[in-house]
Protein backbone atom coordinates (compact mmCIF):
# COMPACT_ATOMS: atom_id res chain seq x y z
CA UNK A 1 0.00 0.00 0.00
CA UNK A 2 1.44 3.69 -1.13
CA UNK A 3 1.64 6.06 1.84
CA UNK A 4 2.24 8.93 -0.09
CA UNK A 5 -1.72 9.71 -1.37
CA UNK A 6 -2.59 9.55 2.31
CA UNK A 7 0.11 11.69 3.70
CA UNK A 8 -0.74 14.01 0.99
CA UNK A 9 -4.68 14.33 2.07
CA UNK A 10 -3.56 14.54 5.77
CA UNK A 11 -1.22 17.68 4.60
CA UNK A 12 -4.57 18.94 2.55
CA UNK A 13 -6.57 18.20 5.82
CA UNK A 14 -4.29 19.99 8.17
CA UNK A 15 -3.72 22.98 6.14
CA UNK A 16 -8.06 23.61 6.11
CA UNK A 17 -7.72 23.24 9.89
CA UNK A 18 -5.15 25.58 10.17
CA UNK A 19 -6.86 27.99 7.86
CA UNK A 20 -10.05 27.73 9.76
CA UNK A 21 -8.31 27.94 12.99
CA UNK A 22 -6.55 31.25 11.69
CA UNK A 23 -9.76 32.28 10.62
CA UNK A 24 -10.96 32.27 13.75
CA UNK A 25 -8.33 33.44 15.81
CA UNK A 26 -8.31 36.69 13.81
CA UNK A 27 -11.71 37.31 13.98
CA UNK A 28 -11.92 37.05 9.98
CA UNK A 29 -15.57 36.84 8.65
CA UNK A 30 -14.69 34.63 5.67
CA UNK A 31 -15.63 30.79 5.88
CA UNK A 32 -19.30 29.37 6.34
CA UNK A 33 -22.00 31.03 8.40
CA UNK A 34 -25.64 30.33 9.28
CA UNK A 35 -28.00 33.18 8.86
CA UNK A 36 -30.42 33.37 11.76
CA UNK A 37 -34.19 35.03 11.14
CA UNK A 38 -34.25 38.09 13.86
CA UNK A 39 -37.96 37.48 13.56
CA UNK A 40 -38.56 33.70 13.96
CA UNK A 41 -34.81 32.85 15.23
CA UNK A 42 -34.66 29.89 12.75
CA UNK A 43 -32.22 28.99 10.43
CA UNK A 44 -32.69 30.10 6.82
CA UNK A 45 -29.40 29.75 5.47
CA UNK A 46 -25.91 28.90 4.92
CA UNK A 47 -23.76 31.80 3.74
CA UNK A 48 -20.13 31.27 1.93
CA UNK A 49 -17.81 34.34 3.15
CA UNK A 50 -15.16 35.02 1.02
CA UNK A 51 -12.52 37.56 0.48
CA UNK A 52 -10.73 38.87 -3.20
CA UNK A 53 -8.21 41.32 -2.57
CA UNK A 54 -9.64 43.20 0.46
CA UNK A 55 -12.81 42.49 0.02
CA UNK A 56 -15.88 40.41 1.17
CA UNK A 57 -18.37 38.47 -0.53
CA UNK A 58 -20.96 35.99 0.74
CA UNK A 59 -22.84 33.19 -1.48
CA UNK A 60 -25.79 31.19 -0.55
CA UNK A 61 -24.94 27.85 -0.26
CA UNK A 62 -28.40 26.06 1.46
CA UNK A 63 -31.62 26.84 2.10
CA UNK A 64 -33.57 25.54 4.95
CA UNK A 65 -36.98 25.31 3.84
CA UNK A 66 -40.07 23.97 5.27
CA UNK A 67 -40.73 20.28 3.08
CA UNK A 68 -44.06 21.85 1.50
CA UNK A 69 -41.88 24.95 0.55
CA UNK A 70 -40.29 25.12 -2.69
CA UNK A 71 -36.79 23.77 -2.36
CA UNK A 72 -35.29 25.67 -5.46
CA UNK A 73 -36.73 28.92 -5.42
CA UNK A 74 -36.02 31.90 -7.47
CA UNK A 75 -35.72 35.28 -6.88
CA UNK A 76 -38.81 36.66 -8.24
CA UNK A 77 -38.53 40.08 -6.67
CA UNK A 78 -35.27 40.97 -7.74
CA UNK A 79 -34.52 43.31 -10.38
CA UNK A 80 -32.26 43.22 -13.29
CA UNK A 81 -29.92 39.84 -14.29
CA UNK A 82 -30.61 38.23 -10.84
CA UNK A 83 -34.46 38.05 -12.09
CA UNK A 84 -35.63 35.30 -11.37
CA UNK A 85 -32.39 33.37 -10.84
CA UNK A 86 -31.73 30.75 -8.27
CA UNK A 87 -31.16 31.66 -4.44
CA UNK A 88 -29.23 28.89 -3.86
CA UNK A 89 -25.80 30.05 -5.39
CA UNK A 90 -26.81 34.09 -5.67
CA UNK A 91 -24.48 36.27 -3.92
CA UNK A 92 -26.00 38.30 -1.54
CA UNK A 93 -22.78 39.97 0.06
CA UNK A 94 -20.53 41.93 -1.74
CA UNK A 95 -18.15 44.77 -1.67
CA UNK A 96 -17.21 44.66 2.07
CA UNK A 97 -13.80 46.00 3.42
CA UNK A 98 -12.06 46.23 6.28
CA UNK A 99 -12.22 49.13 8.43
CA UNK A 100 -11.35 49.04 11.95
CA UNK A 101 -13.28 46.32 13.93
CA UNK A 102 -15.74 46.08 11.14
CA UNK A 103 -15.92 45.54 7.34
CA UNK A 104 -18.15 48.15 5.51
CA UNK A 105 -18.82 50.21 2.14
CA UNK A 106 -20.67 47.01 0.78
CA UNK A 107 -24.30 45.86 0.09
CA UNK A 108 -26.70 42.89 0.99
CA UNK A 109 -29.08 41.57 -0.93
CA UNK A 110 -32.77 40.39 0.89
CA UNK A 111 -33.89 37.83 -1.89
CA UNK A 112 -36.93 37.85 -0.20
CA UNK A 113 -38.29 41.63 -1.12
CA UNK A 114 -35.20 41.95 -4.25
CA UNK A 115 -33.83 44.98 -2.44
CA UNK A 116 -29.82 45.85 -1.97
CA UNK A 117 -29.47 47.77 1.30
CA UNK A 118 -25.64 49.00 2.40
CA UNK A 119 -24.66 46.87 4.69
CA UNK A 120 -21.59 46.53 6.97
CA UNK A 121 -20.46 43.70 9.38
CA UNK A 122 -18.69 43.03 12.88
CA UNK A 123 -17.47 39.90 14.12
CA UNK A 124 -17.88 39.21 17.54
CA UNK A 125 -17.72 36.55 20.39
CA UNK A 126 -14.42 34.97 19.28
CA UNK A 127 -15.00 34.70 15.53
CA UNK A 128 -18.54 32.67 16.53
CA UNK A 129 -21.07 35.20 15.39
CA UNK A 130 -21.37 37.65 12.73
CA UNK A 131 -23.65 40.91 13.26
CA UNK A 132 -24.57 41.89 9.53
CA UNK A 133 -26.33 45.11 9.22
CA UNK A 134 -28.48 45.80 6.77
CA UNK A 135 -29.58 49.46 6.38
CA UNK A 136 -30.78 52.51 4.06
CA UNK A 137 -29.01 55.84 4.20
CA UNK A 138 -27.34 55.89 7.72
CA UNK A 139 -26.54 52.31 10.08
CA UNK A 140 -28.96 53.45 12.41
CA UNK A 141 -31.75 53.15 9.85
CA UNK A 142 -31.90 49.45 9.46
CA UNK A 143 -31.64 46.08 11.39
CA UNK A 144 -29.24 43.46 12.28
CA UNK A 145 -29.45 39.50 11.66
CA UNK A 146 -26.74 37.79 14.25
CA UNK A 147 -24.77 34.37 11.76
CA UNK A 148 -23.01 31.50 13.64
CA UNK A 149 -20.16 30.39 11.87
CA UNK A 150 -20.61 26.64 11.18
CA UNK A 151 -17.13 24.16 11.36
Amino acid sequence: MNARPTLARLGMLAALLTASACALADGSPVGLWKNIDDATGKPKALIRITENNGELSGKIEKLFRAPEEDQNPVCQKCEGELKDQPIVGMTILSGLKKDGDEYSGGQILDPANGKLYKSKLTVVEDGRKLNVRGYIGMPMLGRTQTWVRED
